[in-house]
């Protein structure tokens, strides 16, 4: 994608270049233990002071269903081992590559994160391959529909590929792929000047028909969503980034014009092919996206959004859908859709970092909700020094515009998938995205599934080895420090068990006597427990014994504990 602001989103983060169909996952200068753990030296000094932390408990408040949706992951199949790790409920296929994919030909462009190239997807990486084998995971799939009116052509299956910017055509340019000299990145004069490609040279014009096609295609091969098919689909990717990812075809900035009207003809285009589908979008990158259409270049210009009535484009773009919900009847967006990486300098789609950065990168998830959390990063500036909160901005929209609208994050990433500290972040994030009522989110950029980020997410899945989960019931929980230790808690409706997650995320160990409400059980608590101390193994510790409305434990520094009450 491009660098704007620090910008960091999927494909390319500041300065480096991801291979066709592979996420950047880490940036130059990050910082690793010796031992490989991937915290930093420093933050393993020995706990020489325990401190106390309340926490509080009422299972009988704040209760509300918790999405399994929301223990999503970006192409969950390509990663080995996942699947079998914990249950995935839904997969994405998506990203840059999504939005000239070509299913006819089963050939996609890879734009400007790698030299504007034609590729045919490998056999294991077709659009039904994914499908095939999120079916047999039982995964759901979010498949990414094209609208922005090109998808790519035929081309060779091995190199010289069919590329935008050949050298036989632009001689002078910045640079050539090293392992295809013809293919260029479009730019001359030290990257200053741009260059004008014909779409028709890797591309052919694809409108509401095609996507009508893919979809009926997909009906035809798995069945209507009701019927066990493709339960969702995405309105492109990150469309405000267009000019930028997929100049070559797509030169001019976006405007809130033409988003609306190529999601509406989309969305009905889906929804004629399958009634039974959800559409999610617009699957935007980031902030400047939430607010701006591409015209308005991140708020350096106002006249798009001062022409549509001043509403920031998100908030607009949901009013367009509703109004046309009632002058036609039929509802063609089912869940507001926007990607979020942290912006914070070291922290999204990166290593672990240093000390500065892992902290930072915990205090990083309280953007999602915490309206006394100021981002650190150029978006507080840009935001007017107001908080984000976005999870919380997001249903403030969806309420206010388009009521009944969902809600997902489909792309994000909080860094550290390597190390504890990530693994931290990770289970922050879920327990957040749980109590907030999010309704679908999945993690771009998959590591190893023996990596620590993908404990974090069994804790929530499979916790035991057997598939046991935490609650699918949010209940009220809270800490008096969330900073050092979070805590969510969720009744289980299989069983009535009332499970509680608690993040420790200093390195001292937190003593803490948890007062807990409404919650008739035995006397015991079940105690499972993921840190530092091993990063390749769930442990199941000794049991807990409740003492009246009381569990008083430590909690471990750097630690993920998951406390579970039978219900009596």
């Amino acid at each position: 994608m491009r660098t704007r602001h620090l910008l960091i989103t999927a494909g390319v983060t500041l300065a480096l270049l991801a291979l066709p169909g592979t996420p950047a996952l880490g940036t130059p200068g990050s910082t690793r233990a010796p031992d490989g753990r991937g915290l930093a030296p420093a933050l393993f000094a020995p706990a020489k002071k325990a401190t106390k932390v309340a926490l509080s408990v009422d299972a009988n408040a704040g209760r509300h269903p918790i999405s399994p949706y929301i223990y999503g992951i970006n192409f969950a199949g390509r990663t080995s081992g996942l699947t079998k790790a914990f249950n995935v409920p839904v997969d994405r296929w998506g990203g840059n590559a999504t939005s000239r994919y070509n299913y006819i030909n089963n050939t996609y462009n890879t734009g400007s994160d790698w030299y504007y190239e034609n590729i045919v997807a490998a056999s294991g990486q077709t659009l039904t391959a994914t499908v095939d084998r999120n079916r047999a995971a039982k995964s759901a799939s979010l498949v990414t529909v094209p609208m922005i009116g090109w998808v790519s052509k035929d081309s060779p299956t091995s190199h010289p590929f069919t590329c935008s910017y050949p050298r036989s055509s632009f001689a002078n340019q910045d640079s050539f792929d090293p392992w295809d000299a013809n293919c260029g990145n479009g730019t001359k004069n030290g990257y200053s000047t741009q260059l004008d490609a014909d779409p028709n040279t890797t591309s052919t014009p694809a409108g509401a028909t095609f996507a009508r096609n893919m979809v009926s295609s997909l009906v035809s091969r798995y069945g209507t969503a009701a019927a066990g098919g493709v339960k969702f689909y995405s309105l492109d990717n990150e469309p405000v980034l267009w000019n930028s990812t997929h100049r070559d075809v797509h030169p001019n900035p976006l405007t809130n014009d033409e988003l609306w009207t190529k999601s509406q003809a989309t969305a009905s285009a889906i929804k004629t092919a399958d009634g039974s589908a959800a559409v999610l979008g617009p699957s935007d990158w980031g902030w400047c996206a939430y607010y701006y259409s591409a015209a308005d270049d991140c708020g350096r210009s106002t006249a798009d959004r001062d022409a549509h009535g001043g509403l920031p484009l998100g908030a607009w773009y949901l009013q367009q859908f509703a109004a046309d919900q009632k002058a036609g009847g039929v509802r063609l967006l089912d869940y507001f859709d926007e990607h979020y990486y942290p912006q914070a300098s070291g922290v999204a789609l990166s290593s672990a970092g240093n000390a500065a950065t892992q902290a930072r990168r915990l205090r990083s998830t309280r953007s999602l909700w915490d309206p006394t959390y100021v981002d650190e990063s150029w978006i507080s500036d840009a935001n007017g020094r107001k908080p984000l909160t976005w999870i919380r901005t997001m249903k403030a929209w969806t309420k206010q515009y388009y009521p009944g609208t969902k809600t997902a994050i489909t792309e994000y990433n909080f860094g550290g998938l390597e190390s504890m500290n990530g693994a931290l972040a990770q289970a922050d994030v879920l327990g957040i995205y749980g109590r907030e009522g999010l309704d679908l989110a999945t993690l771009w950029g998959p590591s190893k599934a023996s990596d620590p980020w993908a404990y974090a997410f069994r804790m929530y899945r499979n916790y035991n080895g057997k598939n046991a989960q935490f609650g699918d019931i949010s209940v009220k929980a809270g800490s008096a420090a969330t900073g050092k230790l979070a805590v969510y808690a969720a009744r289980r409706s299989r069983d009535g068990a009332l499970t509680i997650m608690v993040i420790n995320k200093t390195k001292l160990s937190i003593s803490s006597k948890l007062t807990l409400l409404n919650f008739a059980s035995s006397s015991k608590a079940a105690v499972y427990r993921y840190s530092s101390a091993n990063l390749r193994k769930i442990l199941k510790k000794s049991s807990l014994s409740r003492k009246g409305k009381y569990l008083k434990t430590s909690y471990p520094g750097y630690s993920i504990t998951l406390l579970v009450l039978p219900k009596r």
